[in-house]
Parts: C-alpha cells; sequence; structure tokens
C-alpha cells in the first residue's frame, strides 16, 4: 500500500488506498444545483466540528456518518434526495474530525477511533438530541457500529450502507477480481508519474469501478472535483481500526438496523453485509440490484422508500 500524503488536498489520493478506505457517498438520480453551506462550528471535547442541520418535523433526527475516513461531507450536497427526508426529521450533515470545514489536525492532536466516536457524541450532545436515527456506509459504517456499542442508549435506528467490515481487514474488496486492467493501470500510474499525477489519475479509475451505470458513473465524476479528502487523516484511522473486531459487540445491539448493499459493489462486497445482517439479530437486509457502492445514487427512488418505511416502523 502506498504510504498516505500528509497534506491536505482536492481528491489526492491513489485508489488503491480508497479500496482499503471505502466512502460512502448518497446522491439521487440528477445531481443538485449548487448551494452555500449554511452550518456552524462548535467546540467538542478534542476539536472544533463542524455541522449543518437541514429541515425539521418530529421525526427522530438523521444523523450522517460519511465515509473515508478522510473525506468531508461535501459529496452528500450533490442531491437533493436528503431535503426529501427532511420534510419530516432533521438531517444533520458533519465533518469528522480534521477534515473539510472541521479544520485540520494540529500538531500531536490525536485521530483515533475512540476520539471519531467522542466527537460524534459530542455532537449529538450539542445539538440536544437524547435519540437519533444514525446512518453510516462504508468508513462511516464502521464508525456508526462503534457509536452503538458505545452509547446504545442514544440510537433509535441504525442503517449500514455498504458498510466496512466490523473486523475492518475483512471487509471483501473485489477490484482485483472484477477490474483487473485498470488496477494495472493503476500500479504503472504509481511507478511511471509523480505522486500528485499518480493520484488524480487514479481517484478517477477508482471512480470508474463502483457504479453499476455508465451513466450514473459519468454523472459522478464529473462533479467529483468539489469533493475534498485529507489523507493524513486516512491513515491515521485505519492504522487504529486494522487490528479491532466489533462482531461480538455488534451481536448484542437491542435497537433496530437496517443493513444496505449494492448487489454490484466492488468496493465492499455483497457478502461483507450479508455477514453483518447475519451477526446483528433480526436486522434487516435490503439489495440495491441495480447498484454498485453507492445505491443512493443509482436507485435514489427505492432508497428514499426503503428509508422512510424503516424510519417510521414501530
Amino acid at each position: 500500500m502506498t504510504p498516505l500524503p500528509d497534506s491536505k488536498t482536492k481528491i489526492y489520493a491513489n485508489s488503491s488506498i480508497l479500496v482499503i478506505l471505502g466512502f460512502i457517498l448518497f446522491t439521487s438520480g440528477l445531481f443538485a444545483k449548487e448551494r452555500q453551506e449554511s452550518g456552524k462550528t462548535f467546540q467538542a471535547s478534542g476539536a472544533t466540528i463542524y455541522y449543518e442541520v437541514i429541515g425539521s418535523g418530529s421525526g427522530t433526527p438523521l444523523v450522517l456518518a460519511n465515509g473515508g475516513p478522510g473525506f468531508d461531507h461535501m459529496y452528500f450536497h450533490v442531491t437533493d434526495a436528503w431535503d426529501v427526508i427532511a420534510k419530516t426529521r432533521p438531517v444533520v450533515f458533519y465533518d469528522q474530525r480534521g477534515n473539510g470545514r472541521s479544520g485540520a489536525l494540529k500538531e500531536g492532536q490525536t485521530c483515533t477511533l475512540a476520539d471519531q466516536v467522542q466527537d460524534l457524541d459530542d455532537l449529538i450532545t450539542h445539538l440536544g438530541y437524547k435519540k437519533v436515527d444514525l446512518l453510516g456506509g462504508s468508513w462511516g459504517g464502521y464508525l456508526a457500529m462503534a457509536y452503538g456499542i458505545a452509547h446504545p442508549d442514544k440510537v433509535e435506528r441504525m442503517i449500514l450502507v455498504d458498510s466496512a467490515a466490523p473486523k475492518f481487514t475483512d471487509t471483501a474488496f473485489r477490484f482485483n477480481d472484477i477490474f483487473p486492467d485498470k488496477v494495472a493501470q493503476e500500479d504503472a500510474n504509481r511507478k511511471q508519474l509523480s505522486a500528485k499525477e499518480a493520484s488524480e489519475k487514479n481517484m478517477q479509475i477508482y471512480f470508474s469501478m463502483i457504479f453499476y451505470s455508465e451513466e450514473k458513473r459519468d454523472g459522478f465524476i464529473a462533479k467529483s472535483s468539489t469533493f475534498a479528502i485529507d489523507n493524513k487523516v486516512g491513515g491515521m484511522i485505519i492504522a487504529d481500526i486494522r487490528d479491532r473486531d466489533l462482531n461480538s459487540d455488534i451481536a448484542k445491539f437491542k435497537f433496530p438496523v437496517l443493513v444496505i448493499t449494492g448487489r454490484f459493489d466492488i468496493n465492499v462486497a455483497p457478502t461483507t453485509a450479508y455477514k453483518i445482517h447475519q451477526t446483528i439479530p433480526n436486522s434487516q437486509f435490503v439489495v440495491f440490484e441495480k447498484s454498485g457502492h453507492l445505491p443512493f445514487y443509482e436507485e435514489p427512488e427505492k432508497f428514499i422508500r426503503i428509508m422512510n418505511e424503516f424510519l417510521t416502523s414501530k
């Protein structure tokens, strides 16, 4: 694995790193119009955290834990799907420690799984929420599971979307099996190009491998320059969680859990999601048959319907 650069850049990472890191992106069928952020920052226990809340209503607040690790939350805003869900409940976006508008890590500042769980709990407390519905996918799914273990009394429902495995090294990647030619091109780029050039080209190759629909793939890539990633954050998180195993703890979950996967997810194969479903008692398992790693984007109508059904279930 290529070492992670320390600098914060726009989409500055090679796809082999992102194969390991993974990420979740939430979109609908059409890209939403450009929008201005209207969030705030607050001082958590160990970091300044940026957040934005949209919507209102009596529904339990839905908090979104984005993937990466190392991505900011901005890719959420390529869609208006969250505005639909926010008609009945608050929807909370936030930038995890060291990312985006939460600011860069300071010299000597830690960035562990425990830090990320604490930051999320501090955010929920800051907003005055007694209970939340928590959605996470890819790395964000791992973070959501860890939060549910630490604070089960604060989770009303959990949604895991193409989540990394509870034992992170068990996450099933299929790039070498399905796209050997593209993986070979990534390797060649790293050998022949500068680190930055290779990273930029390999990011585009990575994006080209995670979709079911070529049209959706191309539309997403057209927006990808607006997303930011901090590879230092990603490297610190991966180093911390690589040897952890959450399986025995998630088997004790008592709150409802919905496990979602894209049938053609190459980034996190459906076997990973199904094993999570088998481990968590009474969890629901839903497959998006025409999706890769991003079912929100490729089958948005189904996603909104499934989400609304689950979030309002008794």
